[in-house]
C-alpha cells in the first residue's frame, strides 16, 4: 500500500483524512500513485493535475523522502521507501501571496 498524504483543500474535496492508503500497482511512479488517487476519489480529477495538460497544478507540490519531486516527469519512479510504504508520498498545497 502506499501512503499519501493530503493538504487540507484536497482532504475536505475529498472527504478523506489526512494520509489515504493507495493500491498501486508497478511501477511506482508519480503518474501511478495521481492515477490511483483519482480513481479511488474521483472528484480530485482535475484538482491536483490540469485535466487537458496533465501536468501539475501550479500550487501544487509532491515530496518524498525528504526530495521534492515537483518538477520532476509524472513517469519518475518514486523511492523504494515509498513503493514499500515505509514513507509517505506528500501532496502539499503550495502558499501564495505577498
Amino acid at each position: 500500500m502506499i501512503r499519501v498524504t493530503l493538504p487540507y483543500q484536497l482532504q475536505v474535496l475529498a472527504k478523506a483524512g489526512d494520509e489515504v492508503e493507495l493500491e498501486v500497482q508497478p511501477p511506482i511512479t508519480i503518474a501511478a500513485v495521481l492515477d490511483a488517487l483519482e480513481t479511488r476519489y474521483p472528484m480530485l480529477r482535475g484538482a491536483i493535475l490540469d485535466h487537458q495538460t496533465r501536468k501539475r497544478r501550479p500550487l501544487i507540490r509532491f515530496f518524498a523522502c525528504s526530495r521534492d519531486f515537483s518538477l520532476d516527469p509524472l513517469e519518475t519512479a518514486l523511492p523504494e521507501e515509498v513503493a514499500s510504504g515505509r514513507e509517505t508520498f506528500f501532496i502539499v498545497g503550495a502558499i501564495a501571496g505577498g
